[in-house]
């Protein structure tokens, strides 16, 4: 064991071997591959090569060195296209701040059963006269940037729970394709997480709508780990034992606490009083809300037109929702 190694359990050090392909006697000929590799993307500026931060990248993507290389050059290319973005990107922004207090995002105390991180939504809680769903994705973006600092995290990776109870479809409307495109683009292309299960429960038709429009987008892995509950619980509970969950979600620990990850953050900024105003926030190099390409329009434009949700003719079952739509790997 490398002391790049260090942080890992012996359990989680069977796993990186097992599942990652991780190998300690080679970890450093692999991470320098990768660092050489650097040079091909002269457009691309690599603000940080230590080798902590490029083993992040190959544990993402069991240490195939192309493919590792390929993440880390999103990840900054990603960010170069998006400055506005990553500019001030800390909890007391006062956008980020806002989003975080509401619970974008929740993080549970207690692991899945192989070790897994559980992040929750609660969709209603969106306030769209305080803050945007820009700073949505920056508060995740950025809470997944402390969370990755974890080597046990970045072998076992995370497990994401939306809860759509009470989401409106006026708050739906506001989810146009670009903006959900860019959450892809940030989240499943850019960044060095591993994504065991993202599950919906309570998810109404127009979110099934949406869904469709940015199924295009996902990798057949992301699509693989997809999973619609409906109001079935007890499905999301034979994969996420109801024991580790709160009773929003069937499980048997009292409600969750909004601000639980948001303390951890902020700190004794937490209190502190911020003003905001979400119209003075864009991002100069997308604009979020001009249409999708010709190409992407010419793909999504049969399902549901971008900005514009409507009632399929005909719904899936309820017990067809309930069902995931793959099992996990």
């Amino acid at each position: 064991m490398t002391h790049l190694q260090a942080g890992l359990s012996p359990e989680t050090l069977e796993k990186a071997k097992v599942e990652l392909k991780e190998n300690p006697d080679t970890l450093h000929q692999d991470i320098q591959e990768v660092r050489d590799m650097i040079i091909t993307r002269p457009d691309i500026g690599f603000l940080r090569t230590d080798d902590a931060f490029i083993l992040r990248f190959l544990r993402a993507r069991k240490f195939n060195h192309f493919e590792a290389f390929r993440l880390l050059a999103q990840y900054f290319e990603y960010r170069q296209q998006n400055l506005d973005m990553f500019k001030n990107l800390k909890a007391t922004d006062p956008g980020i701040k806002q989003a975080l207090k509401d619970g974008f995002p929740g993080v549970l105390s207690n692991l899945d059963r192989y070790g897994r991180k559980i992040l929750v939504l609660f969709a209603a809680n969106w306030d769209q006269s305080r803050y945007t769903f820009v700073d949505i994705l920056r508060a995740i973006l950025l809470s997944l940037e402390a969370m990755i600092e974890d080597p046990e995290l970045q072998v076992n990776g995370f497990v994401l729970i939306i809860d759509w109870s009470n989401f409106t479809f006026k708050q739906a409307s506001k989810l146009t394709p670009s903006m959900l495109r860019l959450a892809i683009e940030g989240l499943q292309d850019s960044f060095p997480a591993r994504f065991g299960g993202i599950h919906f429960v309570n998810q109404p038709w127009y979110i099934h709508a949406l869904y469709t429009v940015i199924r295009p987008f996902l990798k057949d892995k992301t699509r693989k780990r997809i999973f619609m509950h409906g109001n079935n619980l007890n499905s999301l509970h034979q994969l996420i034992l109801p024991e580790i969950l709160p009773s929003e979600l069937g499980g048997m620990l009292p409600p969750y606490d909004m601000g639980t990850w948001a303390r951890t953050l902020l700190n004794h900024a937490y209190d502190e009083e911020t003003d905001y105003c979400p119209e003075s926030y864009t991002l100069s190099v997308k604009d979020l809300e001009k249409d999708l390409s010709p190409k992407t329009m010419k793909r999504s434009q049969s399902v549901v037109e971008p900005g514009v949700l409507k009632r399929p003719e005909t719904v899936k079952s309820e017990e067809e929702n309930m069902q995931p739509l793959l099992s996990l790997d």
